[in-house]
């Protein structure tokens, strides 16, 4: 039998953030289960896919190694690979969308796959906090998905959000980390409640806060954070009677004794200690810092870093379990405080 013939079901998007292996297997897993390929159809060989679609010999092989474990592909020593299982039970089609690739995204999307764990083909996209890029890919999407998982960040334009996320069946549904206003009907989302929780986590750390006389939140002015963050930071502020600031640009903010810092980015937070050691100040004596995200180095450096986090993980369990069970809810991912040297 003539392996070309899956060719026009395969579709590499060079767009997405879905590994090319990942692609080719879902690929013909899809064609596999609409009837296009049927049991005993020969594929191509690993150098035929390598040449046809400009990818490497390498790529190729974990595509088909992917397909083996699911015991949907066989292959003969000598005479090629086939397809030795029609019966696929990867009925789920995921299209999940993320503002940007961060150390805590990719927590979220590795939660996701490994809950799924082989049960549903994940189509990932990244629109980089771009929100003509993520209407567009939303827009081109719209089709072919039982369900669309959406991080929902914008750098600008992020108002008009609602009016795109509106367009997708809300029963295929699930935002995760932000709940944007105005997104109606009945979907599933896990969020972080970005105001309540930075108020509770400065409350909960309130003992050592008590020692510092200013409070200062390095937010950038060109940023994808949500100004709900502020509120919450103002709140405390004015209820514990802590004299606050906004710092839009951390590299030219002077540093003093007896301030504490609140760090989002993790570039700003490497400034910010630069800058600290610099003017022979002692990090937790003389200012205090508190870090966004838990990491593993936060642990490590100058003795640990004080991080307020929301659980990750559980954000990317608590997603899959929704496609799973096709159950929706709204979800709000706890957020921890972890005490360290820093403050």
């Amino acid at each position: 039998m003539n392996s070309s013939v899956i060719y026009p079901y395969i579709v590499l998007d060079e767009q997405s953030a879905t590994p090319k292996y990942q692609q080719l297997a879902n690929s013909i897993i899809d064609a596999v289960r609409q009837g296009h390929i049927k049991k005993d159809q020969v594929l191509p060989s690993l150098s035929e896919l390598s040449f046809d679609f400009e990818i490497s010999r390498d790529t190729a092989a974990r595509g088909y190694k992917y397909l083996k474990e699911l015991g949907v592909l066989g292959s003969v020593p000598g005479k090629g690979y086939f397809i030795c299982n029609d019966d696929v039970n990867q009925s789920l089609r995921v299209f999940l969308l993320f503002n940007k690739l961060s150390t805590h995204k990719k927590i979220i999307y590795d939660s996701i796959a490994t809950c799924l764990n082989h049960q549903a083909a994940i189509d990932f996209y990244i629109y980089d906090n771009d929100f003509s890029f993520f209407k567009k890919l939303v827009s081109s999407k719209k089709d072919g998905y039982t369900h669309y998982v959406i991080i929902p960040h914008f750098i600008e334009g992020g108002e008009n959000a609602h009016e795109i996320i509106n367009t997708i069946d809300k029963e295929k549904l699930i935002l995760l980390d932000k709940l944007p206003p105005k997104v109606t009907g009945k979907f599933g989302a896990v969020f972080e409640n970005f105001e309540k929780d930075i108020f509770d986590a400065l409350s909960q750390s309130l003992p050592q806060l008590s020692k510092y006389r200013t409070l200062k939140i390095i937010f950038p002015s060109y940023s994808y954070f949500p100004h709900e963050i502020l509120k919450g930071f103002r709140s405390f502020c004015d209820k514990y009677a802590f004299e606050g600031k906004v710092v839009n640009w951390i590299a030219d903010e002077p540093i003093s004794s007896n301030e504490a810092y609140i760090n989002l980015m993790e570039d700003d937070l490497v400034v910010l200690i630069e800058k600290i050691i610099n003017s022979k100040l002692q990090v937790g004596k003389d200012v205090g810092v508190i870090s966004y995200n838990e990491t593993p180095l936060k642990r490590i450096i100058l003795n640990g870093i004080t991080t307020i986090s929301t659980d990750f993980t559980m954000m990317g369990q608590k997603a899959a379990e929704m496609i799973l069970t096709n159950h929706r809810e709204h979800f709000e991912v706890p957020f921890h405080l972890t005490i360290r040297s820093s403050l």
